[in-house]
């Protein structure tokens, strides 16, 4: 298992801040292969003792969740649940009520998840004990039905409500706050 190899095509080449939806996917992409890394990482921590290869697989989902996973957060916060808000049905503005409370909750449950990942990192832990991965499987399995949720319907009703010129605006905003533009 090493942690960069595994993840081939992490920064998806082909989408940029020009087209925002497609961007807040690509990044649910990489959500999804850091999960898959953690996954990975418990099994490699099973059948292994704890080495550089495994450190370094913590310190990329520590930095993936740490910095771009906030990020992304705060795209949708600012750009995506609004629209739905002012002018999606009550059954859409329900939904983004909902996201916003997961938005919270992993943020709590990424703070005691994240935990023993830098413990492990810094080599301070060798393995995961059961109480740590029930922590990190009610992050990923929560952060995999939100996913579900914005690709099935926020997103698409986010993206029939606003303009194109919206939407440029949008994607802009996103990559200056990332220091892109």
């Amino acid at each position: 298992m090493t942690a960069s190899a595994s993840l081939p095509g992490l920064h998806s080449p082909g989408v940029g801040f020009e087209q925002p939806f497609e961007m807040l996917q690509a990044c649910h992409e990489r959500v999804q292969r850091m999960l898959g890394l953690l996954q990975r990482l418990q099994d490699y921590l099973h059948d292994k003792p704890c080495d550089d290869m495994a450190r370094q697989a913590a310190r990329d989902v520590l930095r993936y969740f740490d910095i771009a996973a906030p990020l992304h957060h705060e795209d949708e916060e600012l750009h995506v649940f609004p629209p739905l808000l002012a002018q999606g049905s009550p059954a859409v503005a329900a939904l983004v009520r909902q996201l916003q409370a997961d938005h919270a909750a992993m943020a709590a449950d990424w703070a005691q998840a994240r935990e023993p990942l830098l413990a492990l990192a810094e080599g301070r832990l060798a393995a995961f004990s059961a109480a740590h991965e029930a922590l990190l499987a009610r992050f990923a399995a929560r952060y995999g039905e939100h996913i579900r949720h914005e690709e099935g319907s926020a997103y698409p009703a986010a993206q029939a409500l606003l303009p194109e010129a919206t939407q440029q605006a949008m994607g802009t905003e996103m990559a200056r706050r990332r220091g892109a533009h």
